[in-house]
């Protein structure tokens, strides 16, 4: 599991240390913001395209040799974007090419990174007791979370001399290369085998990975067998579930979009966006802290089921974002964040183990697919949306939010199933 966790929390700390920097990074290149954050939709198109087929690839070819290809397109594509930016900041290449060639750069992340999240929730789902699922997916989904906290507090202190505001791209780096050779040498092998062959699938409950697969295999006989068939978004059982991240999703990109411009607004840092990269990382941090608050903390504490944390989540994340709207202060803003984040981390683990729990275990590659096409789908658009928004009115961007929040919480009181139903063994 700390492999597990350590692939996860490499990517999510390189992405969010990106995203702390990318502000500064377009003020000092004279870009407008609106164009930065479509930087990232080209990337996310492809992670919805991708995410499916790479899902689908480790039910076949194994989930360890999926999370290395992952890491592999993060280490390739956080050289090269860090590279291209570093050349357009030192006068080599116009703000044009080099945000065009980081975009191009990043798309490696979305075409290959998203073998990565859908391998890690697979080999976990598969792994764990229906009952126990939401914990051990909302266990993952926190490693995001830690990430969240360490990426934003080591960014400023990544901008180093010789490489600038590009530092944090160079180290995440890396360290992608570093987690992927730990993850070859110490993930033990999981080529797809029959239950009744090999050490990995034939005992996913004992301790023992040499126990006998008749005796640890009582829940999977108790679910009604299903046979697999290629899922799609919007079949019966997943439906509920898909519609609520979608929304959901997207709301909670068009906050992140705007985060790290707010912060340079509200606090009159456009002329010096040098030294905007450390209250951008401490608004980030607080609401990653929220975030594993949430998922470490509340979730287990109060054994809250995929509804419950979805709907609550969700309810919590508005008023933090209306919060947002009208905070002045670095205090005021980081607190609002917080809230908002608190919000979608109970939002997000929540929707993602309804997904799991609405479909059976042959099932749970395709089932995390399609959850990480949901998430990379938010941010094909949204952000670029939220930002042109706000750009344009804060209350017009800070209010489209506040909407989606409050459609995803009435549509998910009608739609979604009781948690009873989804966690008992069936």
């Amino acid at each position: 599991m700390a492999l597990l966790f350590m692939v996860m929390l490499t990517t999510a700390a390189g992405n969010t240390a990106m995203q702390s920097v990318m502000p500064s990074i377009g003020t000092a290149l004279g870009i407008a913001d609106v164009w930065i954050s479509l930087a990232y939709s080209w990337s996310a198109l492809l992670w919805v395209v991708c995410a499916p087929f790479w899902a689908g690839r480790s039910d076949r070819r194994g989930r360890k040799a999926m999370m290395a290809l992952g890491l592999t397109g993060f280490a390739i594509s956080f050289s090269l974007c860090g590279l291209m930016l570093w050349l357009g900041l030192s006068g080599y290449l116009t703000a044009f090419w080099a945000l065009i060639l980081c975009a191009a750069a990043r798309s490696l992340y979305g075409g290959f990174g998203s073998a990565a999240p859908p391998a890690v929730q697979a080999y976990v789902a598969s792994r764990t007791p229906r009952a126990e699922r939401t914990q051990a997916l909302s266990l993952i989904a926190s490693s995001f979370g830690l990430g969240t906290v360490i990426g934003p507090a080591l960014a400023p202190l990544m901008v180093l001399p010789g490489v600038g505001l590009t530092g944090p791209f160079v180290i995440f780096a890396l360290m992608g290369v570093a987690t992927l050779i730990a993850l070859r040498l110490r993930l033990p092998n999981d080529e797809p085998q029959f239950a009744a062959k090999g050490g990995m699938y034939e005992t996913p409950y004992s301790g023992s990975p040499t126990a006998d697969p008749v005796e640890t295999s009582e829940e999977d006989e108790d679910e009604p067998y299903v046979e697999p068939h290629k899922l799609r978004w919007f079949e019966a059982r997943l439906r509920p579930w898909v519609i609520t991240g979608l929304i959901g999703g997207h709301a909670q990109a068009m906050v992140l979009g705007i985060a790290g411009f707010l912060v340079l607004d509200r606090l009159g840092l456009r002329a010096t966006p040098d030294e905007g990269t450390g209250p951008i990382g401490l608004v980030l941090m607080a609401g990653a802290i929220a975030t594993l608050l949430a998922q470490w903390g509340l979730i287990p504490r109060f054994n809250l089921g995929p509804r419950a944390a979805t709907l609550s989540g969700i309810a919590i994340a508005a008023f933090g974002v209306a919060m947002l709207a009208v905070a002045g202060t670095i205090h005021t803003i980081a607190l609002a964040f917080a809230i908002a984040s608190l919000g979608f981390g109970l939002f997000r683990p929540g929707s993602t183990s309804g997904t799991s729990l609405a479909v059976t275990r042959a099932e749970q590659g395709q089932a995390s697919g399609i959850t990480a096409s949901v998430a990379g789908a938010s941010y094909i658009y949204a952000p670029a949306l939220g930002v042109w928004l706000y750009g344009h009115s804060d209350w017009l961007g800070f209010g489209l939010i506040v909407a989606l929040c409050l459609i995803v919480f009435a549509y998910g009181f009608f739609a979604l199933q009781q948690d009873s139903d989804l966690t008992r063994n069936r």
